[in-house]
């Protein structure tokens, strides 16, 4: 479905992004997986990529720095020639904090990290994919975007309510040059985020809630990404598309 297409996606040494990276390479696209600290990760995605016939780069890059994300664009295109699709992945609630405990440093780098990099990251690729009258763009938001997030993770939850409007923003800008941008909100999800911020019993508790009575897979989520990058959602822009077993129902 995407021979001969060049997909970059933030944040792709694991999880989500790690898992959309393959969903991708498994259709025919070449894939720049970008990461920031987890090298080694990247390298073990990349290898897996092009062992599925895969063209793939690593690239380092910090999402949050426009510097960086120039950069990360402009290997992307002088390695891999165009950039077709640009998966907005990266995200990170850096700690759970409650009202008392939150900083301005705290609360500029979760804004950074979730909201502020998908504007440097869409900003840095738009003029190359309107040249073609052809691109998409995806977000990845969160069901806390929805519904206010889960014990300690308010300022991650604004941050991802906003990348929602921001999608909406974004699809209406870019349409008139053929570049849809879309969003898709995971819900819980079996990744190394919650691994790192949600304590078992909190994890239970949180499926518990889920009317499919399990937590989703990077795989699963990775699938509705290819999907609203692909012909199948051509005349889909602006939408933000729910993936949580049923746990937000809108």
């Amino acid at each position: 479905m995407f021979k001969g297409q060049v997909v970059l996606i933030t944040g792709a040494s694991s999880g989500i992004g790690a898992a959309t990276a393959a969903a991708f390479a498994r259709e025919g696209a070449a894939v720049a997986v970008n990461y920031l600290k987890n090298e080694a990760g990247a390298e073990i995605v990349a290898q897996s990529l092009r062992k599925l016939g895969s063209e793939a780069l690593t690239v380092k890059a910090d999402v949050t720095i426009s510097a960086d994300v120039k950069r990360m664009v402009e290997t992307t295109l002088a390695k891999l020639g165009r950039i077709d699709i640009l998966v907005n992945n990266a995200g990170d609630l850096l700690a759970r904090r409650n009202l008392p405990e939150i900083t301005e440093d705290y609360w500029e780098k979760v804004m950074a990290v979730n909201l502020k990099s998908v504007y440097l990251c869409a900003q840095a690729v738009w003029k190359h994919m309107a040249e073609r009258k052809s691109g998409a763009i995806v977000n990845v938001s969160s069901i806390s975007g929805r519904n206010g997030g889960g014990p300690g993770a308010g300022v991650y939850a604004a941050a991802k309510g906003g990348l929602i409007a921001y999608t909406k923003s974004l699809a209406k800008e870019l349409a008139q040059y053929g570049i849809r941008v879309n969003g898709i909100n995971p819900g819980v999800i079996a990744t190394p985020y919650h691994e790192r911020y949600s304590p078992p019993a909190l994890m239970d508790k949180m499926v518990a809630s889920i009317p499919m009575a399990r937590a989703g897979t990077s795989e699963e989520v990775a699938d509705v990404i290819v999907f609203l990058a692909s012909p199948a959602a051509r005349y889909m822009t602006g939408e933000t598309v729910e993936v949580n077993g049923g746990m937000w129902l809108d």
